[in-house]
């Protein structure tokens, strides 16, 4: 869980961009060339939680199209390794998570993509981590520039979709990731993510403070002593709250700073109700106990949908490992079931919020995994993975299952690869930058991303 020390550093203190000089920068984004549409960022009010796959997640859970070619030519033999390999009636793999892809595939809510390939690391034999993170999560192969979400902060404040009265507009559960690196433009810190856990531990909050004694800045400034009164013990001291507050208006620049001060209390009190909101009764669905990723996912989406100034949010699989199963694969199953478990428990959390036509989540890493299970029981780096996106039923038209796959048998030991069907549709990673532009109102957002454009079957 994080301390509020360590929440207080990924907040970048709202404050503190006040105390810290300000420099004239040139922008990496060229605005002029970038068109955006108003109307669609409004209508869409899209929103999205971003589940990155550190290490690179094989695809297998998703995609055991190709599985009976996989065991005749792969080194090590599947079936006694695992023990259990069923596909299901999409060739999802049903014990690691395929009955939940199902149940999400039946309703409408998700489409898989089984074709995320990169012709383009292909070309320059790249399967490096390092790399391939930073790629993806900037949207561009040069890896220069910001971010993803650094970028898409700039342009919306540039639009006025979000601003210095958003409350939390990017926020994380990971910490620091390239996603929010900012090019060679300093963004204002209320552009900065907000980092925050499953617990909603209080950044705004003073120690111990008996924040809900007072509710409008008028009311505090008028209480009598006896306001304040209280019969618990401890907690910070209120006489000095209102001195601390009131130096701060009296002391500081009229500004960023003076008007987060003045903040402070109606934005402990949002982060508390959101804390002290109740998850829907899911029934079945509900998300699974005793499992630190489900949490995490259930906070996120208990944020998101109770606060539509949050845009983008971004998780990773604490809670569940990491995904570089070089070796010993065998607990991938477990992990993948728990993954699409936490997920449909998430979509259902939406519609019962009535919010899954506004909220996206996608999932994704920095790249998948070969096929061939190798004599250390593991899949090294591959150059596919799937792309799960779920939700945002009001901009996304869910197609299902797109994208075939095929073996690519090198005649290597460890050479073993899917790579996309011939005259079937596939994308290369960047694409998946170019539709969360596009679903913020960034109508040509392959000026972002050196030329890849949108996941096309998402909008058709």
């Amino acid at each position: 869980m994080i301390n509020r020390r360590t929440f207080i550093k990924l907040s970048l203190a709202l404050s503190s961009y006040a105390l810290v000089p300000q420099f004239t920068y040139a922008s990496t984004l060229d605005l002029d060339k970038i068109n955006f549409s108003t109307g669609i960022a409004n209508t869409n009010a899209a929103q999205t939680l971003i589940v990155f796959l550190y290490g690179g997640a094989s695809q297998l859970a998703g995609n055991l199209s190709n599985i009976d070619e996989i065991k005749t030519l792969s080194q090590s033999d599947y079936d006694n390794y695992f023990r259990s390999i069923t596909k299901t009636t999409n060739n999802c793999w049903k014990e690691a998570g395929g009955d939940a892809l199902e149940s999400l595939l039946e309703s409408g809510d998700m489409t898989l993509f089984r074709a995320c390939y990169s012709q383009v690391r292909e070309d320059n034999d790249n399967k490096a981590h390092g790399e391939c993170v930073v790629q993806n999560q900037k949207g561009s192969f040069d890896e220069d520039g910001g971010g993803i979400l650094a970028n898409l902060a700039e342009i919306l404040q540039n639009h006025n979709i979000v601003n210095q009265n958003s409350i939390m507009p990017f926020a994380t559960m990971e910490g620091e990731s390239q996603f929010y690196t900012e090019g060679n433009v300093a963004l204002p810190s209320y552009l900065k993510p907000v980092g925050i856990d499953a617990s909603f531990s209080n950044p705004y909050q003073r120690e111990r403070e008996r924040i809900w004694y007072y509710y409008t800045e008028t009311e505090r400034d008028s209480a009598p002593d006896s306001y304040w009164a209280s019969d618990e013990k401890g907690g910070f001291d209120p006489a000095l709250t209102k001195t601390m507050d009131t130096l701060a208006q009296q002391n500081n620049e009229t500004g960023i700073i003076k008007d987060n001060f003045s903040k402070r209390v109606q934005r402990s009190q949002f982060i508390n109700t959101i804390k002290n909101k109740s998850t829907p009764d899911l029934g079945a669905d509900g998300y699974p106990q005793d499992n630190k990723f489900a949490q995490r996912i259930e906070a996120a989406i208990k944020l998101l949908v109770h606060n539509p100034d949050t845009k983008v949010l971004t998780v990773g699989t604490d809670g569940l490992g990491g995904w570089d199963d070089h070796n010993e694969a065998r607990n991938y199953v477990e992990r993948s079931e728990q993954l699409f478990i936490s997920l449909k428990s998430a979509m259902a959390h939406l519609k019962a919020e009535n919010k899954a036509d506004k909220i996206n989540i996608m999932v994704f890493g920095e790249f998948g995994r070969n096929v061939n299970l190798n004599s250390a029981k593991g899949w090294d780096h591959g150059n596919l993975q799937n792309f799960y996106v779920l939700g945002g039923n009001g901009y996304f038209n869910h197609k299902g299952i797109v994208g075939e796959t095929i073996v690519e048998n090198t005649g290597q030991i460890n050479r073993l690869y899917l790579k996309p069907k011939p005259n079937t549709y596939w994308f290369e990673p960047l694409s998946i930058a170019a539709t969360l532009y596009k679903i913020y109102g960034i109508e040509n957002p392959e000026v972002l991303t050196g030329g890849y454009g949108e996941i096309t079957p998402l909008f058709s």
